[in-house]
């Protein structure tokens, strides 16, 4: 059985400190895309998913120029 791209791709889960609100992480979701970045934000557990390969630094200085910080 073959796996699925799905499955083979990689997710990384990290702490944003800062949001108020579910739009907060919507806000933070659409940055990312607009940089090229897959991610799921969760206002309720304070995370940031995201899915393939990345660059830290660049996801960090998104968040933050979005006006959050992601907790390292």
């Amino acid at each position: 059985m073959k796996k699925t791209s799905k499955q083979s791709l990689k997710t990384k889960v990290y702490k944003v400190e800062g949001m108020h609100c579910a739009s907060c992480a919507s806000m933070i979701e659409l940055d990312l895309e607009d940089a090229g970045i897959k991610g799921s934000c969760s206002y309720a557990r304070s995370s940031l998913e995201i899915e393939g390969p990345h660059e830290l630094k660049k996801v960090v200085e998104i968040v933050k120029k979005s006006g959050y910080n992601i907790k390292q």
